[in-house]
């Protein structure tokens, strides 16, 4: 979830909110019905109000809802716009939506339940014929050369002071990735799109690709670097591709194992793939680099000189494997087998005290019995959890936000 002034940061970004204007001014019309998920502190609504909208159903699951909800009618759209505390998968409307705007990304599209959210609220919520915002997101990828993004990654492993071996830490965050702006001058290869998430259509939220480069210039390679563009309407969009201006989203960094030279010539094979496996994507990206070889010396067959291919295209006439690395953010969290026993299909739970806290607040709400009698039962059976009764309350009250109607 945002804070607010991370809304604020993504109000004041001129270059996204000037696409979204754009999209959202060509597609209200007069007497439209709007949806509006995730809507934050409500900017989204506020305009399409003012474009014209005759209702606005605007779809927040965090308390940021109450400030649009203070937003709207402090400027007298109060009346137009119904505010939604809740998931959009969990919404029914009355209605059915002439436009539904998002900008439910992270740093790129591939992030939580956004595409399950836009695949669901186009299958239930909008009229045939409605307009999505955005319609699709293509995804590019490049091989970079990044020496102070990798840096930053791995200097505390390698070069720590102390003369430790840092191995094993090293190993968690190179399959890790982030954030890290790139400049053009840093592109080792020709960018390639390697993903296109067309909304009206997407229904699954995994991605794949298989991505082949010849290297354009020599270098030291550090990782790929991936990007998105955004089509939010005719004309309308914007890119958050090395060297266009930043954005509130940023450029996805992902660090091979170690450093690899390339020179001119030189081949790589990537398989990079995002699978969303609960709430997060489990990223993959493995890589392979071969070295330019000397020109193959042609058989000559009756006066005609022929080349034999019996390897895979890639392979074909290619020198030795500079890399072979296989990278995933599963190996980028750290995991105890302590905990991974606990989710093994054949491990039986007992519960914790934790455990049996939460089960005790969840039989008294299921009786019907007031919060506050509830967090006094809880302290007098676990006194020694609670300093107080307002402690006692809080704990009740964040299990009751959680489960109550």
């Amino acid at each position: 979830m945002y804070s607010i002034l991370g809304y604020g940061s993504m109000i004041a970004d001129k270059g996204r909110m000037d696409a979204y204007v754009k999209g959202l001014r060509q597609a209200v019309k007069p007497d439209s019905v709007v949806v509006d998920i995730g809507t934050g502190t409500g900017i989204f609504a506020l305009l399409a109000c003012q474009f014209g909208a005759k209702k606005v159903y605007a779809i927040e699951p965090s308390d940021a809802i109450q400030v649009a909800r203070e937003i709207a009618k402090s400027n007298g759209y109060a009346d137009r716009i119904e505010f939604i505390q809740k998931l959009s998968t969990q919404v029914n409307l009355p209605e059915l939506a002439d436009v539904i705007i998002s900008d439910i990304r992270g740093m790129l599209p591939l992030f939580q339940q956004h595409i399950p959210a836009i695949a669901d609220a186009r299958t239930r919520l909008l009229a045939e014929g409605g307009i999505l915002i955005p319609q699709r997101d293509i995804l590019w990828a490049t091989v970079v050369e990044a020496p102070h993004l990798y840096s930053r990654i791995v200097s505390a492993w390698d070069d720590n002071a102390y003369g430790f071996d840092m191995t094993a830490a090293r190993q968690i965050v190179t399959n890790t990735w982030g954030k890290g702006w790139i400049a053009p001058a840093q592109i080792l290869t020709v960018p390639q799109s390697w993903a296109i998430l067309d909304y009206t259509t997407i229904e699954s939220p995994d991605v794949s690709a298989e991505l082949t480069w010849t290297v354009e210039r020599s270098g030291i390679a550090h990782g790929i670097s991936i990007w998105f563009d955004a089509i939010l309407a005719e004309g309308a969009g914007f890119s958050t591709a090395p060297g266009m201006p930043e954005l509130v989203y940023g450029n996805g960094f992902l660090p091979w194992l170690k450093p690899v030279h390339l020179n001119k010539g030189d081949r790589i094979s990537v398989t990079l793939q995002a699978n969303l496996v609960g709430d997060d994507y489990i990223w993959r990206w493995n890589t392979c680099v071969l070295e330019d070889p000397p020109p193959t010396p042609p058989l000559k067959r009756g006066g005609l000189e022929e080349t034999q291919h019996s390897e895979p295209p890639f392979l074909r006439g290619a020198g030795g494997i500079k890399a072979n690395f296989k990278q995933s953010t599963f190996f980028g969290m750290p995991l105890s087998p302590a905990q991974l026993r606990k989710t093994a299909a054949n491990y039986v739970p007992t519960l914790n005290e934790d455990g049996e806290i939460d089960r005790l607040i969840l039989e008294l709400m299921s009786s019907g019995m007031p919060l506050g009698d509830i967090a006094n039962r809880v302290k007098e059976k676990f006194p020694s959890c609670f300093r107080n009764s307002p402690d006692a309350l809080t704990r009740v009250g964040d299990i009751s936000k959680k489960y109550s109607k």
